[in-house]
């Protein structure tokens, strides 16, 4: 592979949506493909439950889009939704005729599972490890196109741009050398961010890397408030807390607490199949009222079903001492995805001609202020497919959108019945703002430092006082963070993505979906129905 020169295409990352773009590329010049560490090493294989689709006798797109909708809280954006799932099917029958390998019932179709807030069976999966079979079939499918090549152990850390327009990156190679591309288009498909969280489902290499870069160079991102924290991590001291699925409470596991009693009906009616939000705050304050642990239980369910219709999960406990069948389980929430990103239409392009993003770095307004379950890896293929076809347009960049409000005209906006979107902020005084122990230098254990302070203050539950010292430090370790290293670049990433995220939390005084301020509990659609945008000043 070279190390450097020109291509028509360049794509940052090898998940889904990265992939599918690239084979939607080939036909039209050469494209590389840029991974930051091994080729499968991506959120995409760590997806476990499914893809979403409407394909079922019972479902269509109206139901699935009713759905996305009902699940984001009133902030979707309804045009980018019904894209998404009219155009859905088609790409989750490609994935078939390519090879994939999804679960089939009795009748030969494809078995269809049910996670929350789906109002029917529309998940297709393979087994528990649904995201790696899709990874499987896109990287075979990228390995036989010559037009595509791929160079792993890359890290970008600049998008280039000329112009006002952008025209390739530059990254570390595997040596730690700099190199620079050169592109007529630029797509950032490089996943989410969970590692600003110190508890997270992500992996090592989900660092917020795209939504870095694009800020920096001056685009647009939205939404960064809005971080899902998946319900159901397992929390085993001294053990990695990786995903337990959704997908077993859709095949019917109940959420108990210490006394083994269940308990989520107390907190929505759709128990332990409500929103993610709501379930992920109600198991923290159902241990928080009882003292004791919450544990996911399948022991009413037949074993041989349970250890055959998940075996990756069941495997990785069995390591742990653990029988996912007949043990409770002990679960606890996790940041999992990131429903903001760089602010894009429904093609990809960003506020900088040239440059594209999709996927989870991507805000499209899809997911809105909560992501429904199994939107993910759809949202991956069908605007990795879109991005792909105006990549090979003349590059022009995405008007800012009716619904969308630059953030630093925010203290001005003054709404239609004369109130301030800042009128009802609280007068803290300004020594509400200080530092230890969240002050945060250069020192070494900068990086989990953040991950902490994120954890704790910009995390399920949320007030104006943690977010304005999270808020504090961040600005701080961005004064100080450089980035001539490999090292440096990863860190400066991190810390950026931390302080859009603490900044946007800290802006928008309301609950909605999964941003739950508790100094501001209520939603509130007369000032706060619009999504928030930023971008970096210099």
């Amino acid at each position: 592979m070279r190390a450097g020169g020109s291509y028509d295409f360049v794509i940052v990352g090898g998940g889904v949506a990265g992939l599918r773009a690239a084979i939607g590329l080939a036909p039209a010049g050469r494209v590389l493909v840029l991974t930051k560490a091994e080729p499968a090493e991506s959120n995409t294989g760590y997806a476990q439950g499914g893809i979403a689709a409407a394909i079922g006798d019972d479902d269509s797109p109206a139901l699935h889009e009713a759905d996305t909708i009902r699940a984001g809280d009133g902030l979707c954006d309804h045009e980018t939704v019904r894209v998404c799932v009219t155009e859905g099917p088609r790409y989750v029958r490609e994935l078939l005729e390519w090879g994939a390998r999804f679960d089939r019932g009795g009748d030969g179709r494809p078995a269809l599972g049910r996670e929350a807030a789906h109002s029917v069976r529309r998940v297709l999966h393979a087994g528990d490890a649904t995201g790696r079979e899709i990874g499987r079939v896109l990287w075979e499918r990228v390995s036989a196109l010559p037009a595509v090549e791929t160079i792993d152990h890359a890290l970008v850390t600049e998008i280039v741009v000329e112009g006002g327009g952008a025209r390739g990156v530059r990254y570390f190679d595997h040596a730690g050398a700099m190199q620079e591309i050169r592109a007529g288009a630029t797509l950032l498909a490089t996943g989410g961010a969970g590692q600003v969280f110190r508890e997270t489902t992500n992996p090592a290499v989900a660092t917020g890397d795209g939504v870095a870069l694009a800020f920096h160079a001056g685009a647009r991102v939205a939404d960064l408030e809005f971080v899902q924290f998946h319900p159901t991590a397992l929390k085993k001291a001294g053990a990695p807390r990786f995903l337990i699925s959704e997908a077993l409470r859709g095949e019917g596991a109940r959420l108990v607490n210490g006394s083994g009693e269940p308990f989520m009906t107390r907190y929505h009616p759709d128990g332990d199949l409500a929103p993610r939000d709501v379930v992920a705050r109600s198991i923290v304050r159902e241990s928080e009222q009882t003292g004791a642990p919450v544990f996911l239980t399948l022991a009413h369910l037949d074993p041989a079903y349970v250890h055959r219709r998940f075996p990756t999960i069941a495997s990785m406990l069995r390591e742990l001492g653990l029988d996912l069948a007949i043990d409770r389980i002990p679960v606890g929430p996790a940041a999992h995805y990131i429903m903001g990103g760089v602010d894009t239409d429904v093609c990809g392009r960003t506020s900088i001609a040239g440059l594209f993003a999709a996927g989870e770095v991507a805000c499209t307004g899809l997911h809105g202020a909560n992501r429904l379950a199994s939107n993910s890896l759809l949202e991956g293929l069908v605007f990795g497919a879109r991005a792909a076809a105006a990549m090979q347009e003349p590059p022009r960049a995405a008007p800012l959108r009716a619904d969308r409000v630059m953030a630093d005209g925010l203290p001005d906006r003054v709404m239609a019945d004369g109130s301030s979107l800042m009128a009802n902020r609280k007068s803290d005084p300004p020594s509400a703002i200080v530092h230890p122990p969240y002050a945060l230098g250069p020192q070494p254990s900068a990086m989990t430092n953040v991950r902490d302070l994120m954890w704790r203050s910009v995390g399920l539950f949320r007030h104006r006082a943690g977010l304005e010292r999270a808020v504090a430090a961040l600005d701080h370790m961005a004064a100080t963070v450089s980035r001539p290293t490999v090292d440096g670049a990863r860190d400066r990433n991190l810390a950026t993505v931390a302080r859009l995220i603490a900044r946007a939390a800290l802006r928008r005084e309301e609950s909605r979906g999964a941003h739950f301020r508790e100094d501001f509990p209520q939603r509130d659609d007369v000032h706060w129905k619009i999504h928030l945008v930023d971008h970096d000043h210099g």
